[in-house]
């Protein structure tokens, strides 16, 4: 068995979304004698490999702390539409063109290679990025995948400084439809074009909107 990491590394370098634009607080302590080390983090749960549930955007939605974790792990299929350029919002045609026959109960997994050239480049990973419309993921939904994951930064209005809470319709189609969104993936090329075992363990944090994330495939 071979296991394919399919995660983005994260550090003090790395920011959160426009929405927040807070990097990733790191603080090392050490205690002597000898080496002892022990280090606290602070930072978005939107930072890096996460997950997102329905709280993220309606008061009385699903939470990192009630999800089982067969929501984010299975069969997986890869949907690769090739390098994207900067900007590029993916449409029904784009989907349906790289579609391997995804089936009610897969995991769809969005490749456009952005993560893989942009991963670090703040803010520009964010704002450069392909996006993922409406009706997009409306077909996503239609499909039946139970859990959806780009290597891109989807949501085109959270890359806006005035975006509201009234916004994030791509969110609200697949989030309300019961599915997780899965942001922060990368290396999606290095999977073969076939059902692959994903999975997508998660911190139990309860009363949140959205959880890290640790995601990999694992190939015979």
């Amino acid at each position: 068995m071979r296991i394919i990491d399919l995660t983005v590394p994260i550090g003090s370098g790395t920011y959160s979304p426009p929405s927040l634009n807070r990097p990733i607080g790191v603080d090392v302590h050490h205690k002597e004698p000898g080496y002892w080390q022990v280090t606290s983090v602070e930072m978005s749960l939107h930072s890096g490999a996460h997950v997102d549930f329905s709280l993220h955007y309606r008061e009385d939605g699903e939470s990192a702390g009630h999800v089982p974790l067969d929501r984010t792990c299975g069969q997986a299929l890869l949907l690769d539409l090739g390098v994207r350029e900067p900007r590029h919002e993916i449409t029904v045609a784009d989907l349906e063109q790289a579609d391997p026959g995804l089936a009610a109960g897969d995991i769809a997994l969005v490749r456009t290679a952005w993560t893989d050239r942009a991963w670090g480049q703040f803010p520009d990973y964010f704002v450069g990025s392909p996006s993922c419309s409406p009706a997009a993921a409306e077909w996503l939904v239609a499909k039946g995948a139970k859990n959806i994951g780009f290597d891109f930064f989807e949501e085109y209005c959270a890359r806006l400084p005035d975006f509201s809470s009234e916004d994030f319709p791509m969110h609200r189609v697949i989030l309300g439809a019961g599915v997780v969104i899965m942001e922060g993936l990368t290396n999606l090329g290095a999977l073969p074009k076939r059902r692959v075992e994903f999975a997508a363990p998660f911190y139990k944090i309860a009363g949140t909107e959205g959880a890290p994330a640790r995601f990999f495939a694992t190939l015979d």
